[in-house]
C-alpha cells in the first residue's frame, strides 16, 4: 500500500514521540519534597498541620495551591514532529 512520502511505521513513530515528551514533561513537575512549611510561601497564612503530615514538603496552604492548579493550562494537541498537513491545524 503506497504511503505517501512517509516511510512505513513513521506514524508510529511520531504518536510515540509525543507521548514521551509530554510523559517527560509531566514528570518534569515534581511532587514537593523536603521538610514542610509551617505557613504558605505565596499569602504567609499558617498551613494546618495533618496537611504538611499528608504532604511532606508542602510549601502552599490549599487556598494558594488550588489557585495555582487552576491557572495551569494544559497544553495544545499539535504534533510538532508531525507532517506539515498536522502543524497547519
Amino acid at each position: 500500500m503506497a504511503g505517501g512520502w512517509a516511510r512505513d511505521g513513521a506514524v508510529s513513530e511520531q504518536i510515540e514521540a509525543s507521548i514521551s515528551d509530554e510523559l517527560a514533561r509531566m514528570k518534569a513537575r515534581q511532587d514537593p519534597v523536603g521538610e514542610s512549611l509551617t505557613h504558605c510561601a505565596e499569602c504567609e497564612e499558617e498551613i494546618p498541620e495533618k496537611r504538611r503530615e499528608a504532604l511532606p514538603g508542602v510549601k502552599l496552604c490549599i487556598d494558594c495551591q488550588q489557585e495555582r492548579d487552576q491557572a495551569f493550562q494544559a497544553r495544545g494537541g499539535i504534533n510538532r514532529r508531525g507532517s506539515k498537513d498536522s502543524q497547519l491545524k
